[in-house]
């Protein structure tokens, strides 16, 4: 997306990494996670859970904010998300 100005404080933002990780059998499969997540980061994987469901798979794990939609949005508690480690070499304290 491209805007006509750029906010002042722009370099100073930190954007927190996130690491999703999925319950697969709980999951029933309706894929609520992967439509309104917004960044695109799950997809259905090919194998099928205990209940005879498609999870979700992470696809893209680099493009997880850690917005917690996912975990808002699953009305089976199935999937949930935590801040990632940063990579040594990358910042952090």
């Amino acid at each position: 997306m491209n805007f006509w100005r750029v906010p002042l404080d722009t370099h100073e933002v930190d954007v927190s990494q996130g690491e999703v990780h999925i319950l697969e059998d709980r999951c029933k499969g309706c894929g609520y996670c992967i439509e309104f997540c917004p960044k695109r980061v799950l997809e259905f994987s090919k194998k099928f859970n205990k209940k005879g469901y498609h999870p979700p798979q992470v696809a893209h794990s680099e493009d997880c904010v850690n917005c917690h939609y996912c975990e808002i949005l699953c009305p089976e508690f199935a999937i949930f998300s935590v801040e990632a480690k940063p990579k040594e070499g990358e910042g952090g304290v």
